[in-house]
């Protein structure tokens, strides 16, 4: 009990909360909509999503001081590819928090002439570019780790080689492929924090990619991925040292 209090008294932590409530909304809105007789518990949804999404503004109001806090620590990462990744993701997010704060002005009425869709269309986009540098930060922190397996395993089996008993091209390409993903499932087993990074990214860019019509998806793959996302964001905040080091 005393760990929950803590999580929800972080406003990262309530954030994360109120994300996966919206995200959940929106997936069984997706599977109850095609049923016959749902549409009273379809439209409460609805409501709960949207003001669950409108609460949400609020905790995200500081997040453009956070971001730049974010990209002043970027800046000193000892590996150039980390630095670059994470610095300008950092300088990406804070143009995505300032477009969303000038949307949230634009909803609560305080600047009625503002463009809604153009301000939303840069905030998406801003958002796709941080989320893909991420990616690309993490795939790059995968190939470090696949290495080193690599390196550790022939190593162990130095000693042990053997003349190959002559494969046909099928195989070895079968066995490429099986050895790959052996590298990758245990490099990522023994990394979770990658492994929680990575699967956070990759199901966060599912909503981006849609606005922007990059690839377009339906609402229960966004809210599916939506949800994903906000619990592994939940485990990082709720476990810090869950959370990816920058190196």
């Amino acid at each position: 009990m005393d760990g929950f209090i803590r999580f929800t008294n972080q406003t990262q932590g309530r954030d994360r909360l109120f994300r996966a409530t919206q995200y959940t909304c929106m997936l069984l809105r997706y599977l109850l909509e095609p049923k016959a007789g749902k549409e009273k518990v379809v439209m409460k949804l609805k409501k709960l999503e949207s003001s669950v999404s409108t609460g949400r503004k609020w905790f995200r109001l500081g997040n453009v001081l956070h971001a730049v806090q974010a990209t002043q620590q970027s800046v000193h990462a000892a590996d150039l590819v980390p630095r670059l990744c994470l610095t300008l993701a950092n300088v990406n997010r804070v143009i995505y928090f300032i477009c969303d704060t000038i949307l949230w002005v634009r909803s609560v009425g305080l600047a009625s002439g503002i463009n809604k869709e153009k301000w939303r269309m840069w905030a998406a986009r801003h958002y796709y570019y941080s989320l893909l540098l991420s990616l690309a930060r993490d795939l790059y922190e995968i190939s470090l780790q696949m290495e080193q397996a690599a390196h550790d395993r022939a190593k162990r089996e130095k000693s042990l080689s053997q003349e190959p008993l002559g494969y046909s091209v099928a195989d070895e390409e079968t066995e490429w492929l099986q050895s790959f993903l052996l590298l990758l499932f245990r490099s990522l087993k023994k990394h979770p924090p990658l492994l929680l990074d990575t699967v956070k990214n990759f199901c966060d860019i599912l909503n981006p990619l849609d606005q922007l019509g990059i690839y377009k998806s339906n609402p229960g793959i966004i809210g599916l991925g939506g949800l994903v996302s906000s619990i592994a964001g939940i485990i990082i905040v709720a476990c810090p040292q869950m959370k990816l080091k920058m190196h």
